[in-house]
C-alpha cells in the first residue's frame, strides 16, 4: 500500500529522547507558563498577583492560628514540669530547649540551593538539575550531622558540658541529655529537607501547620509520661527534638509525594558517590550561610549588650517588650518566606517583577499590627509581670518601627535570591554588624532598654532597607534596558526579514 506524501513510516523507529534533551535543528525554547502554572504548588501570576497573595496571607494566617495555640500549650507544659518535675527540671528544659536556636549554621546555607532549584525548575517530577542539586545537599548535610555527633560525643567524654552550659544543667543525666538534644538536632538536618522542598514548591503554609504540632504533641507526650509514672524530669528536655524530628520525617513524606519519583531517586543517589555526581550549590550557599552567622549576632545580642551595661530592670523591660512584639516578625517571616519560590521562578522565566509593592504592603500590614500590639501594651505589660514591669512610651515606637522596617526588608531580600543577589545581602550584613553592635552599646548607655532596639532600627534601615533597596532597583534598571534593547533587536529582524 502506497504511503502518502508527508505521513509517517510506521516501520521506522520512534527516536527516544531524554528529559532535557534538545531536539536536534532546532532551538530549544524556554517552557510555557502554563508548564509551570500545572505543576503542584505552581502559580500563573507573577509576584502581587492574587495567586501569590493567597500565598502570602496563607502562610501567615496559618503561623497566626499556630502561635497563641502554642503559646497556651507552651504555659501548660511549664506548669505540668514545674509541679511534677520540679524548677530545676524546669531550668534545665528552657536551657536545652535553647540550644537549637544557637546552631543556625548547622545547615550550612543548603535551603537556599533546595528553594532556588525546586522554585525554578519547569518539571519537578523529571529534573535532573534539581535530583543533582538535593543528592548534594543531602549529602553535605549528612556531613554535618556526622560533624555535630562527633562534637556532642567528644564534650560528653570530656565532660565539659557543665563547664559549656552552666549550673542549670542537672548533674548526672544532664550531659547525656545535651547530648542527646544535639544528635536529635544533627539526626533532623538532612531529614528536614522537605521542609525547604515544599517551600519550594509554594506549600510553605503546609510545613508551618505541619511543625506547629510540635507544641501539642510535646505536651502529649509529658501527659503520657506522667500517666506512666515515668521519672522523665531530665529526658523530657530532649521531648521537643525528638518530636521535631518525627515532623520532619512528615514534611519530607509529603515532599516526596509532590516530586515523585525525583527525591526518591534523589535519596537512593546519595551513597552513590562514584556512580552520580552532584551539583553546584555553593555559590548559594554560602552567602547563605554567611548570613544565617552573622544576622543573629547582629539582631540577637541586644540581652548581651544590656546585661553589661544596664540592670536588671532596663533588661527586663526589653525581655517583655520583645515577646510582645516577636509574634509580629514570625508572622511576617512566614509570610514573606513564600514569595521566595515566586521571585525564583520569575527568574527562571526571565520575567522578574517588581518587590517594591508587595514591601510597601508588608510594612503596611506590620505596622497595623504593631499599632495592635503597642495600643494594648500597657494592659499586657500589667497581665504579664503582675505589675512589677511597666514599658515608657519611647520602647513601644522603638519596636514597632523596628517590626515594620524587618517587614519591609523581607520582600527586598526574597527577591535576592540568586548568587550574586545573596552575595550582596551577605556583604550588607557583614558591614552591618559593627555598626549595630557599637550603635547599640552607645545608646544603650544613652538611653536604657530603648538604646539597643534604636541601634538596630538604624542598622536596618541603612543596611537591610536602604541599601537592598539601592540594589534592587539597579537591577530593575538593567532588566528594563535589556528587554528594551530586546524588542529593538527583535524589530529590527523582523524588518530586515520584511
Amino acid at each position: 500500500m502506497a504511503r502518502s506524501r508527508g505521513a509517517p513510516d510506521p516501520r521506522s523507529p520512534v527516536p527516544r529522547r531524554t528529559t532535557g534533551e534538545p531536539v536536534r535543528g532546532r532551538r530549544r525554547s524556554a517552557p510555557p507558563v502554563t508548564a509551570l502554572a500545572d505543576q503542584p504548588g505552581r502559580t500563573r501570576e507573577g509576584a502581587g498577583g492574587r495567586d501569590v497573595w493567597r500565598g502570602v496571607l496563607r502562610s501567615g494566617g496559618v503561623r497566626m492560628l499556630v502561635l497563641p495555640v502554642s503559646a497556651v500549650l507552651g504555659i501548660l507544659v511549664t506548669r505540668l514540669v514545674i509541679d511534677n518535675y520540679g524548677a530545676a527540671a524546669f531550668a534545665q528544659y528552657g536551657l536545652l530547649v535553647g540550644i537549637g536556636t544557637l546552631l543556625p549554621f548547622a545547615d550550612l546555607g543548603m535551603a537556599a540551593a533546595v528553594v532556588n532549584a525546586v522554585a525554578a525548575s519547569s518539571d519537578v517530577r523529571a529534573d535532573d538539575h534539581l535530583r543533582r542539586v538535593v543528592v548534594t545537599a543531602v549529602r553535605i548535610l549528612l556531613c554535618s550531622a556526622l560533624v555535630l555527633t562527633l562534637v556532642a560525643a567528644g564534650i560528653t567524654v570530656a565532660g565539659l558540658w557543665p563547664t559549656l552550659l552552666g549550673s542549670g544543667l542537672l548533674p548526672g543525666s544532664g550531659p547525656l541529655v545535651a547530648m542527646a538534644c544535639v544528635v536529635l538536632i544533627a539526626v533532623g538536618l538532612p531529614v528536614g529537607i522537605g521542609q525547604r522542598v515544599l517551600a519550594g514548591l509554594g506549600r510553605n503554609h503546609v510545613a508551618i501547620a505541619v511543625l506547629g504540632l510540635q507544641t501539642p504533641l510535646v505536651l502529649g507526650t509529658l501527659v503520657l509520661l506522667l500517666a506512666s509514672d515515668v521519672p522523665g524530669g531530665s529526658v523530657i528536655a530532649a521531648v521537643p527534638f525528638a518530636v521535631t524530628l518525627a515532623l520532619s520525617v512528615v514534611c519530607t513524606v509529603l515532599a516526596a509525594r509532590r516530586l515523585r519519583p525525583t527525591l526518591g531517586q534523589a535519596l537512593r543517589d546519595v551513597p552513590r558517590l562514584r556512580s552520580v555526581r552532584g551539583a553546584r550549590v555553593f555559590d548559594v550557599a554560602w552567602p547563605m550561610l554567611v548570613q544565617m552567622i552573622a544576622l543573629p549576632l547582629a539582631m540577637q545580642t541586644d540581652r548581651l549588650v544590656l546585661s553589661h551595661i544596664a540592670g536588671p530592670g532596663e533588661l527586663g523591660e526589653y525581655n517583655l517588650a520583645s515577646q510582645m512584639f516577636t509574634p509580629i516578625w514570625a508572622v511576617v517571616n512566614a509570610a514573606g518566606f513564600t514569595l521566595w519560590p515566586v521571585f525564583a521562578r520569575a527568574r527562571a522565566r526571565g520575567s522578574e517583577s517588581s518587590p517594591l509593592p508587595m514591601a510597601a504592603a508588608f510594612g503596611g500590614l506590620a505596622a497595623g499590627m504593631a499599632l495592635v500590639v503597642a495600643l494594648a501594651s500597657p494592659w499586657l505589660a500589667d497581665l504579664a509581670s503582675g505589675g512589677v514591669i511597666s514599658l515608657g512610651p519611647a520602647l513601644v515606637v522603638a519596636f514597632s518601627a523596628l517590626m515594620v522596617l524587618q517587614a519591609v526588608k523581607y520582600p527586598l531580600g526574597m527577591f535576592l535570591t540568586d548568587p550574586p543577589g545573596l552575595r550582596y545581602q551577605a556583604y550588607m550584613i557583614v558591614a552591618m554588624l559593627p555598626v549595630n553592635l557599637g550603635l547599640s552599646w552607645v545608646f544603650g548607655l544613652w538611653w536604657g532598654a530603648v538604646g539597643p532596639v534604636v541601634g538596630s532600627i538604624v542598622g536596618v534601615l541603612l543596611f537591610q532597607v536602604l541599601g537592598t533597596l539601592f540594589y534592587v532597583r539597579r537591577r530593575l534598571r538593567t532588566a528594563a534596558a535589556a528587554n528594551t534593547a530586546g524588542t529593538g533587536e527583535t524589530a529590527a529582524r523582523v524588518g530586515s526579514s520584511a
